[in-house]
């Protein structure tokens, strides 16, 4: 079966050059780095055996690079309350912590598709998982505040530039398994997301009790993710010398991927579920435990929340791509997470497990986001693009949030503002998901426009 997508990849990438949009006039170095992204070869052409060997590789390395891309905020989540004594944070400064996420998201997402021209997505994704290695390993022993921020930022940079990266990839080597494969991953990354909120504490009072110990065992299993790309990186390289100037010379010409509606509606869309998203990751487990809960059962409630994301992250991008328009979708998610901002609001500690619950429902808009990438352009050029374009815009849109609710927390002593605040951005996401739901590609608006 895996020789059987491979070659089905092969033969969508050989017809895809007859849908490749006209040449506009003159757009950024980042635009032309973002098109390139899809033509750049990812292993050597070889016999299908050879093909279907790199395949599995290319799962198996989508999978084990997806259990990475949240563990670092939802570990830091569950001892935050730990860190914040042990580094001398005040709130407002916590509120920082936790919007340092989506700015390194925002700054360094938007490279990816230039490093992914020149290095190949492979080499990329493999240098993202050892940074994140290394930013978890050495930023609860590194000391101070400062330093904690800094080690935290490298570990994000990497998730940064394998978030955008993760939709190309799914694209170029799964092109008629979009929805299947983006389930796939997305379920891997909500199972790494809700491992790291569950287990943490426990691995921490395993380990002695101080937290440096418990934030820093999350980077054994980004060491390990580093290893299916190493192949595929030495097959890259092994490529003739005149294969990246062919493909350079075929690359589709950038769209103009700003006078896309859909792409802006995108971008809002996956910037207030981002917002909803990081502020659950960094402050919920604070919010029941300010309400009585117990340390360990917030970290569980968090963990049950993320876990959520494990069977519907599979189920809804595949539901997605068999409707003409995700509206009605997106329309379920927001209602659920309304709901449980409301149970949070009146009742946070009574009725916990179901906040915890519809809240997961809710954060599922995070796959729902990058099916959408996958099904509004057509080609792996505007892939790249849009994804690029709006992760990174989106990302911008989410930093102040979570600096937000630290700030409303800490000014009004109480968690009402803050709730409300969150239920608030519930609205405008719903009526920009309909908008990124309609069923039309960037490359038809960018042509239009």
């Amino acid at each position: 079966m895996m020789g059987l997508m491979a070659s089905e990849e092969t033969r969508t990438a050989q017809t895809g050059m007859a849908h490749t949009p006209t040449a506009t006039s003159s757009t950024s170095s980042a635009e032309r780095g973002a098109a390139a992204v899809a033509s750049t070869p990812e292993t050597t052409p070889g016999t299908g055996r050879t093909r279907a060997w790199a395949t599995r590789l290319v799962v198996v390395g989508i999978v084990l690079s997806a259990l990475n891309l949240r563990p670092a905020i939802t570990s830091l989540g569950a001892l935050l309350e730990e860190v914040r004594d042990g580094l001398g944070m005040s709130g407002s400064v916590a509120g920082l912590l936790t919007s340092v996420p989506p700015l390194c998201f925002a700054v360094f997402g938007v490279t990816a598709p230039r490093l992914a021209r020149r290095f190949g997505p492979a080499a990329v994704v493999c240098a993202g998982m050892a940074a994140i290695a290394t930013g978890l390993l050495i930023r609860p022993y590194i000391g101070g505040t400062a330093g904690f921020l800094a080690a935290s930022a490298l570990a994000l940079m990497g998730i940064a530039v394998s978030n955008v990266l993760m939709p190309v990839i799914v694209k170029r080597w799964f092109p008629d398994r979009v929805g299947s494969m983006t389930g796939l991953y997305s379920m891997a990354l909500a199972f790494g997301t809700s491992l790291a909120a569950a287990v943490t504490v426990p691995l921490t009072h395993a380990m002695g009790g101080g937290w440096q110990p418990g934030l820093a065992v999350w980077s054994t299993i980004a060491a390990v993710a580093v290893l299916p790309w190493l192949p595929l990186v030495r097959d890259r390289g092994t490529a003739p010398a005149q294969q990246p100037v062919r493909a350079a010379e075929e690359q589709p010409a950038p769209l103009r991927i700003t006078r896309s509606r859909t792409a802006w509606a995108l971008a809002v869309f996956f910037g207030l579920q981002a917002t909803a998203a990081y502020i659950t990751m960094g402050w919920m487990p604070q919010i029941f435990r300010d309400a009585g809960v117990p340390a360990g059962t917030a970290g569980v409630l968090l963990a049950v929340t993320m876990v959520m994301g494990v069977p519907l992250a599979f189920v809804i991008p595949r539901v997605a791509t068999r409707l003409p328009q995700q509206g009605p979708i997106v329309l379920v998610l927001g209602v659920c997470g309304l709901a449980g901002y409301a149970g949070l609001y009146f009742a946070p500690a009574a009725g916990a497990w179901a906040w915890a619950v519809l809240l997961g429902i809710s954060n599922c808009a995070f796959p729902l986001a990058l099916t959408m990438v996958g099904m509004r352009a057509r080609s792996g050029a505007g892939v790249a693009q849009l994804s690029a374009f709006a992760q990174s815009t989106g990302y911008l849109i989410s930093i102040p949030g979570p600096l937000l609710v630290g700030v409303l927390y800490q000014q009004s002593g109480g968690w009402g503002l803050p709730i409300a605040l969150m239920a608030g951005l519930m609205v405008p996401q719903i009526l920009v998901g309909f908008l990124a739901g309609r069923n039309r590609t960037v490359e038809d608006e960018a042509a239009a426009s």
